[in-house]
Formats: structure tokens, C-alpha cells, sequence
């Protein structure tokens, strides 16, 4: 592996020093290409999923999906309209709250549409229980939920993700979206924090 490649991977080069503020990672868990890759096979798959000519409205979970919202829905090859949900069970910590406060509702009607809840990443849960009933209540033709990372640690979800980009150990994940206190969003890998 050329130097080049190997120092920018690592989590206290330089280079991501700088990103980070001077903050140091414990590590960098998906890389930037990795995870090009692996947006770009989802989009595919989502496409190949659903009838042309019928309505598919992509949904994101704002604040954390909107990087990977971006980049996976110029990766479906077919018609679609995007909307926004924001919705927050973290405060400034690493941990939830438990409680989920909506904070903005889509614009456009659900009605009818097959609809793609796109999160940043799947951990306790509560978010998405909160978030499906709400959304199916609104007369959908169908509800999926895609997600970047899925923890696998919630003790039951209201439905399990369709689409998974990886699996996510279970540490503090920043970057590509995700944020700690709305810092390390613009970072275009996913690392972690130490504890």
C-alpha cells in the first residue's frame, strides 16, 4: 500500500488531525471509498425494488442521513422526490435521551407512495418507533427503511431496516453525517470516538 494511502487512513495522520480539529479518533471504521461503494450498490438495489411509473419518495432522517441521503439517491436510476424529518433523541452525549422530539414533518403528502426512510444509523431504536407508526398512519403504499449502520443492539425494533450499508460495532460513530455536539458531520469516513 503506497504511503499516501496508508497515512490517510489512519486516524491520527496529519491529515485527519486536521479534520477533526485536532481531536483524535480511535479509529476509522469505513473508509471514504468503502463506503462510495457500498452507497452505490444500495441505490441499485433500491431501484431494481420498485415499479417505474409508480411514486417513490425518499424520506431523510435529518440531521445524520443527509451526506448519505445526497449521495444514495443520485445512485437510483429512476424518478423519485425527496423530503425531510427531523427528529432527535440525542442531546449533546453519546448516549440517547429515550425520548424523540419531531422537530420537522415532511411537506409532501405520503399518501399512495412507496416511501424510503432513510436513516444515518440504527442503534437503540427509539427513533424508528416513533417514526414508522407516525408515517404509516399517513396512508403510504408501502414504507421501507434504509439505513447506513445498523448496531444491531435494540431490543426490538418496530421493523428491521431493508437496506443495511454495514454493520456497526457498537462504539460512538462520527463522520459522513453522523456528529458529536454537530461536530465531525463533514468528515468522509465513519470513525469513533474514544471512550
Amino acid at each position: 500500500m503506497p504511503d499516501s494511502l496508508l497515512k490517510s487512513s489512519m486516524p491520527d495522520s496529519l491529515q485527519t488531525l486536521r479534520r477533526t480539529g485536532g481531536r483524535e479518533l480511535s479509529r476509522i471504521i469505513y473508509d471514504e471509498g468503502t463506503i462510495a461503494a457500498r452507497v452505490a450498490e444500495m441505490g441499485n438495489a433500491i431501484a431494481d425494488e420498485y415499479p417505474e411509473g409508480e411514486p417513490l419518495l425518499v424520506l431523510g432522517l435529518l440531521k445524520g442521513s443527509f451526506i448519505f441521503l445526497s449521495d444514495l439517491v443520485r445512485h437510483i436510476p429512476r424518478p423519485l422526490h425527496v423530503d425531510f424529518i427531523v427528529a432527535s433523541s440525542y442531546g449533546s452525549g453519546t448516549t440517547t435521551s429515550g425520548e424523540v422530539n419531531l422537530l420537522y414533518d415532511p411537506s409532501i403528502s405520503l399518501t399512495g407512495k412507496h416511501i424510503i426512510l432513510v436513516e444515518d444509523i440504527v442503534d437503540s431504536g427509539t427513533t424508528l418507533s416513533r417514526l414508522v407508526p407516525m408515517l404509516e398512519a399517513r396512508g403510504p403504499k408501502s414504507l421501507e427503511i434504509c439505513t447506513l449502520l445498523h448496531k444491531h443492539i435494540a431490543a426490538h425494533l418496530v421493523r428491521e431496516p431493508k437496506w443495511v450499508g454495514f454493520d456497526a460495532p457498537n462504539e460512538f460513530l462520527i463522520g459522513y453525517g453522523l456528529d458529536h455536539s454537530e461536530d465531525f458531520r463533514h468528515l468522509p469516513f465513519i470513525g469513533s470516538l474514544p471512550h
